[in-house]
């Protein structure tokens, strides 16, 4: 067996970097060099599966923006996104440029805009991991470790933990090995590991992800779901286009039948579709602040213009009612899932365009208003914990903190939730329905919640999937306000 570390490197012929002014002309570049590096790995990749290990190492590498710029001028101090702060070279890597191909023309085309500058387009230095570029073929599959002939790693590059990592949205004056600080807010190998994992925890691929989120943790929020999908696709004048379900299965006849895979994935997920991804993506996480973690670090990769929770949560004060609604406007985070990557110190500020949204899609479905609106919703502090059986411990301590709080709501997603998108910039908020009352005698048992599903789930899921067609329609700028943005930000959103 030959010795990889004396092996040479077989590599694509790939054109020279080339700077673009035209943003369309930058990401058609990006698509063909993504396309030639991956498309090498993929045949390169089948032929060492057919005929044994090579006499090469292979490699390709991902595509990259580059920008460089020397001046001071100002730019619109309105906008939170589209400029750098400062003279200096950024770059970016980038992955899947046929999927982000619009993002990546608003995003280039506000830098050329902003610094009149043009974004130089080329290969980088980051190999390209063989796992994800063979997940662009339905045909190829990387096996276990051990069922080759040959070790993998010696022949191909593999995924580096060392650049999948949230350096970049976590920390303050990140700077790339090569000197340039970061153009985006992910590498291309986190957005590719993401993608990965989107597809296995949600059984659908990221294509068909739209860019307003609602996140449940209960399956009857899904069956209302395709019911509200099925009347919509009736509807010529909805703009909605089409429903997708786990297994990638999608329907554009409300009456066609939407089978389930024999095996859901842990998290189930469907998209009502609309053009350029302006329709809503409903993902049932279950239970807990882990799933709520995993399933937001996953998909803030695709950079969605809001994410929302709807949810059930435990009512704290005795004026609550079953089935009232809680809108967040603070968490007291005790989900401990984010203590490493956000400190709790840290406040995650309720934003004024989600709850006006909110608020307003409230008042709508229940035809209430003003003080009358006071009657079946509350706006306060929701508190998330990490324990779900929180009541059978001694109450003294949980409840000080709690009251201490002004807590009226309590659940193990929202905080969750809300961190991770006040920590990836993604617009946030959380709208829950109360279905228990246990400091107050009123448990979650099973009668009493088959009253409050049948009773109020529909209405809830009507008022989320309103906001987010109110907030579908405002303008980009206002949406992804600088509230969200740190003194060290990327340029692109």
């Amino acid at each position: 067996m030959s010795d990889a570390r004396s092996l040479s490197v077989a590599a694509p012929e790939t054109p020279d970097h080339e700077f673009f002014s035209d943003p369309a002309a930058a990401v058609d570049r990006l698509i063909e060099l993504y396309e030639i590096a991956s498309n090498f790995l993929c045949q390169r990749f089948n032929d060492a599966l057919s005929t044994g290990q090579p006499d090469v190492r292979y490699r390709a590498y991902y595509p990259e923006i580059r920008l460089t710029t020397t001046s001071f001028a100002p730019i619109d101090n309105r906008l939170s996104f589209g400029h750098v702060s400062e003279p200096g070279r950024y770059s970016t890597t980038i992955t899947r440029p046929d999927l982000f191909a619009g993002y990546l023309r608003q995003q280039i085309g506000l830098l050329v805009d902003n610094h009149g500058a043009s974004v130089e387009i080329g290969t980088s230095l980051t190999p390209m991991p063989v796992h994800f570029a063979v997940a662009n073929d339905a045909s190829l599959a990387v096996p276990q470790e051990g069922v080759m002939e040959f070790t993998l790693r010696d022949v191909f590059d593999v995924p580096d933990l060392s650049t999948t990592h949230d350096d970049i949205v976590n920390g303050f004056g990140f700077v790339h090995a090569d000197g340039s600080h970061p153009l985006a807010p992910f590498t291309a190998q986190r957005i590719d590991y993401s993608l990965a994992r989107l597809s296995h925890y949600t059984a659908t691929t990221p294509e068909h992800f739209q860019n307003h989120v609602l996140f449940t943790n209960y399956q009857f929020y899904v069956d209302e779901f395709e019911m509200i999908a099925r009347a919509a696709l009736k509807d010529p004048d909805s703009g909605y286009i089409g429903f997708v379900g786990p297994g990638n299965i999608e329907i554009t006849d409300p009456d066609a039948p939407l089978p389930a895979p024999a095996k859901l994935p842990q998290m189930p997920t469907y998209h009502l579709k609309r053009q350029g991804g302006g329709g809503i993506t409903l993902v049932n996480i279950g239970v807990g602040p882990s799933n709520a973690k995993t399933a937001t670090d996953h998909i803030a990769v695709l950079r969605p213009h809001a994410w929302l929770m709807l949810g059930h949560c435990a009512g704290l004060r005795s004026s609550q009612r079953l089935g009232d609604f809680v809108l967040a406007h603070a968490y007291l985070r005790e989900d401990h899932v984010l203590d490493d990557d956000l400190p709790t110190w840290v406040p995650i500020p309720a934003l004024a365009e989600i709850q006006i949204a909110l608020e307003t899609a409230v008042a709508d479905v229940t035809q209430l208003r003003g003080y009358e609106l006071k009657r079946i919703m509350r706006t306060g502090t929701v508190a998330t914990i990490d324990n779900r059986n929180w009541e059978l411990r001694d109450q003294s301590g949980p409840v000080q903190r709690l009251s201490q709080s002004r807590a009226i709501g309590l659940d193990m997603e929202s905080a969750t939730i809300a961190a991770n998108g006040f920590r990836f910039r993604v617009p946030y908020g959380t709208l829950l329905c109360v279905s228990d009352k246990p400091l107050h005698g009123e448990l979650k048992l099973p009668g009493m919640a088959s009253d409050f599903y049948r009773t109020q789930v529909s209405r809830h899921l009507q008022i989320g999937i309103k906001a987010m067609e109110t907030i579908r329609a405002m303008p980009l700028e206002r949406i992804h306000s600088r509230k969200l943005r740190s003194f060290d930000e990327t340029a692109f959103l």
